[in-house]
């Protein structure tokens, strides 16, 4: 699960990619993302989107850059990430989902009942 929808750009959802396996713990503390070619093979986008999106992260403070060697992911990132995270879901998702829950009539306990089943 990515952290962004196919409606946004390509650099988001990359970000939101990458991202989500740094929430899940795919890329910890000290470990090296994958190349900015090699991530733009894998998912088919252009060297410079992917670069666009790693240097958000950068800029955020995530991971660092090694000349030379990569990108690396800082300590700390995975909490802050989550903060940054969770604060954009309450903001900008959760009132859209609450909007469209409320629409159809839904009751937001039984939708939590369904899920832990």
């Amino acid at each position: 699960m990515a952290l962004s929808n196919d409606d946004s750009p390509v650099y988001i959802r990359l970000r939101g990619t990458i991202a989500a396996g740094i929430l899940r713990g795919e890329y910890r503390t000290g470990d090296q993302l994958p190349s900015v070619r090699a991530l733009a093979a894998e998912h088919g986008a252009n060297p410079l989107t992917v670069a666009k999106a790693y240097q958000s992260f950068q800029d955020d403070g995530y991971v660092e850059v090694r000349r030379g060697v990569g990108m690396f992911v800082l300590p700390g990132a995975a909490d802050r990430l989550r903060v940054a995270e969770r604060t954009r879901f309450v903001n900008e998702h959760w009132p859209r989902i609450a909007e469209y829950i409320d629409l159809l009539g839904l009751d937001v306990g039984d939708l939590m009942e369904r899920e832990r089943a």
